[in-house]
């Protein structure tokens, strides 16, 4: 064996080659687009357009995983060796004729190795909103110009962009780890949750930007919608991780009929093989080939815990209709908690078709993203808080028991 391709850096300079030539386009859209803004403003501007692309990465994640071309490429971080399945011909064909509907195809290799080009443009973008970022605050205070209003300079703190590049850099390790660890379950359900941040993350300082541009502080709301607020978004990050263990481990059509499953209320389920986390793709963590029942037992706590999914984003875009400033929010949470009903049954009743199936993804991603909007746009009211603690101590020493004790 050649032990000198082991340490052949020709794959991932081109890797980074195209991921520098992707990203030029959108940089070059926003600095001419904000050409006499000033820095807080292209700041913002690139962020949104970040934040927009990662979701779009994001969905095409999605169309690699559910089109099986996860390892249309399986070595990293190029193919076969070579910068792009153009260079990996001859070993491609090979593996198709072996297998032609197999995990290796030139479709799927094509497919594979586009999201990486995508993957490494976005990691390209956050870096330059890090470095940006570092420059405007540097600049500031060699120069000790003032901020543009109280909390500009909060605002434009670089460490929120440089965790985003130290979580990117991790993302796209474990983007490598799902092609290296051949799809293994728990790191491929890691990846789409670590997608889930990073999108989260970008759309805080989305929102901090504007508000920065804006002049303006998130709205006061009460202790127990701020409470519902971060619970629903609790639950809603569980169920993204049970969605992910359903894809990774292909049990989607472990029941294809809705409400019931296997003709039953409660079919016969293994959730000690279903929830064996540190395990291979299809077995047990001793080697054993996975039963259909633990299967199974995926599909349905996934379905379980969408009801109360369902239910909590139906109260709580209720509850923030009510207030003007985050009526926009109640309306995403209740379009989107309807659009994952609808793709959710058809990717059950119509035997998991992909674009319903890539939608059921987006719109998990888009529920994220909106849930941290809102959380972002609020505040717990410190006033309610106040008057809370204060008729608690009155209560307490009017209460003639607790004075006598």
């Amino acid at each position: 064996m050649d032990t000198s391709s082991l340490y052949d850096l020709t794959p991932i300079a081109w890797l980074m080659a195209a991921g520098v030539l992707i990203a030029l386009g959108p940089l070059v859209w926003v600095w001419r687009r904000n050409a006499g803004a000033g820095p807080a403003r292209r700041l913002h501007a690139l962020t949104v357009l970040t934040l927009f692309l990662t979701f779009d990465l994001t969905l095409f994640g999605a169309f690699t995983r559910l089109t099986d071309s996860g390892l249309g490429c399986p070595d990293w971080p190029g193919c076969y060796g070579n910068a792009s399945p153009a260079g990996a011909r001859h070993e491609i064909a090979m593996a198709q004729s072996a297998q032609p509907t197999g995990p290796v195809t030139h479709g799927k290799a094509w497919v594979e190795m586009v999201h990486r080009y995508l993957a490494t443009g976005v990691g390209v973008l956050i870096f330059v909103l890090a470095v940006a970022t570092w420059v405007v605050r540097l600049r500031r205070a060699w120069t000790g110009a003032p901020p543009v209003d109280g909390r500009d300079h909060a605002t434009l703190n670089a460490w929120w962009p440089t965790f985003t590049l130290f979580w990117v850099s991790l993302q796209g390790a474990f983007g490598a780890m799902t092609v290296t660890w051949k799809l293994f379950p728990a790191i491929v359900t890691l990846h789409l949750l670590g997608a889930i941040v990073l999108l989260a993350l970008l759309c805080f300082q989305a929102v901090r930007y504007r508000q920065a541009a804006s002049d303006r502080l998130p709205t006061p709301v009460s202790p127990a919608l701020r409470n519902g607020l971060v619970a629903t978004t609790v639950l809603l990050v569980l169920q993204i991780a049970m969605g992910g263990w359903v894809s990774t481990n292909y049990a989607v059509l472990a029941c294809t009929q809705f409400p019931t499953c296997q003709d039953s209320w409660w079919p016969a389920m293994n959730f000690a093989q279903g929830f064996e986390i540190w395990r291979h793709l299809g077995v047990t963590g001793d080697g054993q080939p996975l039963d259909f029942s633990a299967l199974t037992a995926i599909h349905y706590a996934h379905r379980l815990m969408a009801y109360a999914v369902f239910v909590a984003l139906g109260v709580l875009a209720w509850r923030l209709r009510r207030i003007d400033a985050l009526r926009p929010q109640a309306h995403w949470l209740a379009g989107l908690a309807l659009l994952q009903l609808a793709t959710g049954l058809g990717n059950v009743l119509l035997g998991w078709p992909l674009a319903a199936a890539v939608l059921h993804t987006g719109g998990a991603a888009a529920l994220a993203v909106v849930l941290t909007w809102a959380l972002c746009e609020s505040r717990r009211d410190a006033a309610a808080l106040r008057s809370r603690a204060s008729d608690n101590a009155t209560g307490h020493n009017n209460n003639p028991r607790k004075a006598t004790a």
